[in-house]
């Protein structure tokens, strides 16, 4: 039905006679002349009708926003004086000798432009109209090329595609998985897998060697602007591997994609154990691009009399530190009002703080409501450490370990944002050398990022203090977002039972859960190591936008729900019947 694609016309084909298809994105009257701007997914195009063409001419005058039509016409360079560098295509445009109507189209419910006032509620319900507008789209074609990308890179380091299960068996978290139940299995469910983990890891034993898939996964949790419950990951693993290796071949993927997409050279990766990032990041996923860090003071504060600082500092499990903001002292009290609200998200009961108004003057020039709980060595050991001037603020955040980081960790990102401390575009780095287990509320041993990691040390040195074992785990992070993360895997029964046994799980239950996974790593299985990319967070990193759900072309809100398609919606009493499952009603 069409000879070329709006969006790709350009004054090389000058004089070329064309047929196109697409939306009317405008009708403009301009005196006698009409002129539609013809819209398909390559881009916008504009049509001249003049009288002439007395049918043509007739019809687009009747033409409205999104009627679908059909038009033959020519391309003619436009005059130098109406040309429009904004568009490109703005040095042509088509004369139009014949229109279509393909179909009519009611009047969309919010623009379809850049410039739409639409609530993402709307967007969402009306999605294939919101996929319509030309900057959604683009970001759509950007994430195909990168998908492609992708393949193209792994494809030529001897990685195979291999699709894994959909429907699996539910994890040890099975409180996080979508349950599907079987018909076939009465009381049995399936479950959407959360990743490819264990099937890429009996690939390994299988002999693939190298595999990768663009992988759907699935999880049933608290969405944030980078969640979903449904989402999408470069997933890949190798045998006969170093955590080196793995590193060298993703870091070389991503950073030939973003050479090839953007004309971008990614800087160097600089690695830094997990330790040094909370320590002076607050975070596992700092952003270096924000020059602001978290000093240690709990030393300095041990013996004041001011509890809410003494006993976080006297706490093994506490954290007293501090936050310098240069040129800080122009805040307002609102100003700090807002800042000690948003701390209160991640738990924090309040936020000190010390103005530095005048360094030379001594305590008299420094402003704060907790000068008079601290002694004068004490705040001399806060200016000296934090390497303080005149002029600057300190935050302090004093309470467990956890909280603090959470809280200075975000305050540091969301003060360097504000007050316009971000430095150059892009600040890649490797987060090695993580922590085995993280201890829950109840005192027990968690994974931290699941038991199929390779620890760093024996199984007898894992036993006797798990709470000291590193992992062979690493997470690429770019400025401030994890983009992927992944670890050397355990491929010895014996490791992979003494790493159960750390979790608080039996052999009973390994068995029952994992036992095909056990019988695997008794048939040769080789060392093995991987790393998962998250699709979404990349396109939404590398595009540019606030949220994932951007780039998702039919995402779910933040209640994980779809006004689209109104999912999760009832099904019938006679369907839930076959499946063997009996509704409970529930307290509101």
């Amino acid at each position: 039905m069409r000879s070329h694609y709006c969006g790709d016309l350009r004054a090389s084909h000058d004089g070329e006679q064309v047929t196109l298809c697409g939306w009317v994105h405008r009708r403009r009257d301009h005196g006698g002349v009409i002129f539609l701007d013809l819209r398909d997914r390559a881009g916008l195009v504009q049509v001249v009708f003049d009288p002439d063409t007395v049918e043509a001419f007739a019809l687009a005058d009747r033409m409205r926003s999104e009627y679908v039509v059909q038009v033959q016409g020519r391309v003619r360079l436009r005059d130098d004086a109406v040309r429009n560098s904004r568009m490109s295509t703005g040095d042509i445009e088509v004369l139009g000798t014949g229109l279509t109507l393909l179909n009519t189209s009611e009047t969309p419910p919010f623009e379809l432009d850049e410039h739409s006032q639409a609530g993402e509620e709307v967007r969402l319900k009306y999605r294939y109209l919101d996929l319509r507008r030309p900057e959604v789209l683009a970001s759509f074609r950007f994430r195909s090329k990168l998908t492609a990308a992708v393949r193209s890179a792994l494809e030529e380091q001897g990685f195979m595609d291999v699709e894994t299960p959909i429907l699996t068996k539910a994890t040890p978290e099975g409180a996080r998985d979508y349950l599907v139940p079987s018909r076939t299995h009465p009381g049995s469910f399936f479950a959407l897998p959360q990743s490819p983990q264990l099937f890429k890891q009996l690939l390994m034993v299988a002999g693939f060697d190298r595999y990768y898939q663009i992988a759907k996964c699935f999880r049933d949790e608290d969405l944030r602007a980078d969640r979903q419950p449904e989402f999408t990951q470069i997933d890949l693993e190798a045998s006969f591997v170093t955590e080196n290796d793995i590193i060298s071949i993703t870091e070389a993927m991503v950073r030939k994609v973003f050479a090839q997409l953007l004309d971008v050279t990614l800087p160097e990766f600089p690695r830094m154990p997990f330790a040094e990032a909370m320590r002076r990041f607050g975070s596992d996923k700092p952003d270096l691009r924000i020059p602001l860090e978290l000093v240690d003071i709990a030393d300095l504060l041990a013996g004041v009399e001011f509890k809410v600082f003494a006993g976080p500092a006297n706490d093994p499990k506490g954290r007293v530190a501090a936050l310098r903001v240069p040129g800080g002292c122009e805040m307002s009290r609102k100003e700090i009002d807002e800042y000690t609200k948003f701390v209160g998200i991640y738990g924090a009961r309040g936020l000190a703080y010390i103005k530095v108004n005048d360094l030379a003057a001594g305590n008299e020039g420094l402003q704060s409501p907790i000068l008079k709980f601290l002694t004068d060595d004490a705040i001399a050991g806060i200016l000296s450490r934090t390497g303080a001037q005149t002029g600057d603020l300190i935050f302090f955040g004093a309470d467990k370990a956890k909280v603090v980081n959470e809280a200075l960790g975000a305050l540091r990102v969301r003060v360097g944002h504000d007050r316009g401390l971000v430095e150059g575009d892009w600040a890649p780095l490797w987060v090695v050398d993580f922590p085995m287990f993280e201890e829950d509320d109840e005192g027990h041993w968690a994974a931290l990022h699941h038991p199929f990691t390779m620890p760093s040390c024996s199984a007898e040195e894992l036993a006797a203090n798990p709470g000291a074992a590193l992992s062979k785990a690493y997470d690429m992070v770019l400025n401030g977002t994890e983009l992927g993360g992944g670890s050397i895997r355990i491929h010895e029964p014996a490791m992979q039972r003494a790493v159960f046994k750390a979790l608080g799980i039996s052999d009973e239950e390994a068995e029952e859960k994992f036992g095909f996974l056990l019988d695997a790593l008794k048939f040769g299985a080789p060392p093995h190591g991987g790393l998962a990319f998250g699709l979404d967070r990349m396109v939404m990193l590398m595009t540019g936008v606030d949220s994932i759900r951007d780039v998702i072309a039919f995402p779910k809100t933040q209640t994980a729900a779809c006004p689209l398609t109104h999912a999760p919606a009832e099904v019938a009493t006679r369907q839930l019947r076959e499946l063997g499952i009996q509704l409970r009603k529930t307290d509101a």
